[in-house]
């Protein structure tokens, strides 16, 4: 990834809490603008939060040259599977962050 001060949005399990917020400071330290998901610390949300975080975070990809994908140990949920699906219909660039092998040196 170029650091042309591009925008990009994060996507991935949002158990893995911790690996957005440290890519979101790496990413941010090479001038890139870093979009999250929304990360909820042991809160409950309703069904209709729910559906609405996902339509912003659809929001975030569409404002975005592309997606970071975080899949930690492989997983990918059916969730971050759709939003892979939702960014390459838009013709959007997608990477991807595996923390087992550390491609950024976290």
């Amino acid at each position: 990834m170029e650091n042309y001060s591009e925008v990009v949005t994060l996507c991935g399990s949002r158990k893995f809490a911790n690996t957005f917020r440290q890519l979101e400071w790496h990413l941010s330290r090479l001038g890139i603008v870093v979009l999250s998901p929304i990360l909820i610390d042991n809160r409950e949300i309703t069904a209709t939060e729910a559906q609405l975080f996902g339509q912003l975070h659809l929001k975030k990809i569409d404002l975005a040259v592309g997606i970071f994908m975080v899949d930690v140990n492989g997983y990918v949920g059916e969730s971050t599977k759709k939003e892979i699906a939702y960014a390459k219909l838009h013709h959007k660039k997608v990477w991807y962050y595996s923390a087992e092998k550390d491609d950024l040196g976290l």
